[in-house]
């Protein structure tokens, strides 16, 4: 998540692709390294974005103390999971069987200026229970985010185009029952943490 102060035209806080992204895949068995799916194959970052901002701050989930919203508007194939506007929060998410995780550790939309100075000194670290998680650096341009009214992150109805940065991680399916998730993520000042406890159902999702 960036700080709000980056935007006037934005507010904020890994199956990865986009042009222009750069990211190593980690070899422990948690983080995903199979061929995503043909939906998964647009750019993450702009699915992310406009997942985080089809919600008005009340029920977004990037606003969320508890997990109570982790829950909205979630795609598919994936399963997103929020940071936060700055601080720590716990929360805890039950989620179905059979969907990869996606979540950044920090990250930005912008111009390709404000991503330069945002990553130069990013940093970020993801631990899934117990075990670190190696993050994906990501940098992109034209990366088109739709957003709802008055969401607190694009903070404007509609879709705009951005060029988004970050470092991100996406994990394999977790097996069924309780899992913890801890992410940090930082940039210059700014400092960002979740840690979740995961609770995934038993059986395939539907």
């Amino acid at each position: 998540m960036s700080p709000r102060s980056v935007l006037p035209l934005l507010v904020l806080l890994g199956l990865l692709v986009g042009c222009g992204a750069v990211g190593r895949k980690s070899s422990t068995d948690d983080v995903v390294s199979s061929e995503p799916s043909a939906s998964a194959l647009e750019s993450i970052q702009g699915r992310w974005w406009t997942w985080a901002s089809s919600e008005t701050e009340s029920t977004n989930p990037v606003a969320d103390d508890t997990g109570e919203f982790c829950d909205r508007n979630q795609p598919e194939d994936v399963w997103f999971l929020a940071g936060t506007f700055g601080g720590t929060v716990r929360r805890t998410c039950a989620l179905p069987a059979g969907r990869p995780l996606v979540f950044p550790l920090v990250n930005l939309v912008g111009d390709q200026a404000d991503c330069e100075d945002f990553m130069a000194t990013a940093k970020g670290s993801a631990v899934l229970d117990g075990r670190p998680v190696t993050p994906e650096r990501m940098e992109e341009d034209d990366v088109a985010v739709t957003g709802v009214a008055d969401n607190p992150l694009t903070g404007v109805e509609g879709t705009e185009t951005f060029y988004a940065c970050g470092l991100w991680a996406r994990l394999r399916p977790l097996r069924p029952g309780r899992h913890t998730l801890t992410i940090h993520g930082s940039s210059g000042g700014f400092r960002v943490g979740a840690d979740y406890t995961l609770i995934v159902a038993t059986g395939q999702q539907a």
